[in-house]
């Protein structure tokens, strides 16, 4: 069982091996990046490229533990009790499994995400040790131990809001997915938009690394920014000389697929008056 990456998802060299080493290694595999380098979409190709279901488990800042195993709904079978209902008799009803537990029971092997994990309190990540160490838990209410039939591929994305704790680290396989360079950019852009004309692409690109490389700047754009960006410019029917229009005296063209704050547009906006104040 080798990730060997996708026609729709380009994986570097690094990102294959720590895949593939988490997969080996039956660890969690931890993987950081800024926002929209492709993390989430990275376990989707997981499950693509080896042709296996994926549970996705979304987690918000009020999230806890506990929900990724299961919930027990004790108000329903209250409500229940007093009206007389027959199902209050068995416990089991009122148990909502969640993604853990989905995937521990599932009769193939499975890929889980664990999709942005630093969005939670601090203590979420250790509340998890055990059951991602040991592939159990136990549901108290109905006296069952839950085991793993296939231990699941997990894939856990953080994007670096807080750290995690040192315990929980050592239990997983590490990855950085570092920002793409022009060359791997090219072939990133490729997959999405085949076809984009030499010059049009390596204007586009010059502006948008400049753009990232711009000191002050408060949110850089990422890849998922600058294929929305592209997608625009296509739409528009611009060209590369359109974009060189703008030159360094101007707001990049659509900038509002880049630049996502004021803060960012008046950077740009004080250093297109300083070029033209210039001339």
């Amino acid at each position: 069982m080798k990730f060997q990456g996708t026609d729709s998802y380009v994986a570097t060299d690094d990102l294959t091996i720590a895949v593939n080493a988490a997969v080996t290694l039956e660890r969690p595999l931890l993987v950081k990046g800024e926002p929209g380098t492709g993390k989430t979409e990275l376990a989707k190709q997981v499950a693509q490229s080896l042709g296996l279901e994926m549970l996705e488990w979304n987690i918000k800042s009020t999230t806890k533990a506990q929900q990724g195993l299961y919930e027990y709904d004790a108000v329903s079978r209250l409500r229940d009790s007093q009206l007389g209902e027959e199902r209050v008799h068995d416990v089991s009803n009122y148990i909502r499994k969640g993604k853990l537990w989905q995937a521990f029971e599932a009769e193939s092997k499975v890929v889980l995400l664990i999709d942005e994990i630093d969005k939670a309190d601090i203590e979420f990540p250790n509340d998890l040790l055990q059951e991602l160490d040991k592939m159990e838990f136990h549901v108290y209410e109905t006296g069952q131990t839950i085991r793993a039939k296939n231990r699941p591929v997990v894939i856990i994305t953080s994007n670096n809001e807080k750290e995690l704790p040192d315990a929980f680290l050592r239990r997983c396989f590490f990855h950085y997915i570092r920002f793409p360079d022009m060359d791997t950019m090219r072939k990133i852009v490729e997959v999405h938009h085949p076809g984009l004309k030499d010059a049009l692409l390596t204007t586009a690109l010059t502006q948008f690394y400049e753009i990232r490389e711009q000191t002050g700047l408060k949110k850089k754009p990422s890849t998922s920014e600058v294929l929305d960006w592209l997608k625009l410019i296509l739409a528009e029917d611009l060209d590369a000389e359109d974009l060189r229009r703008g030159g360094a005296d101007a707001l990049p063209k659509l900038h509002g697929a880049l630049l996502k704050n004021e803060q960012d547009v008046h950077l740009f906006e004080r250093l297109a008056f300083m070029a033209r104040s210039q001339r």
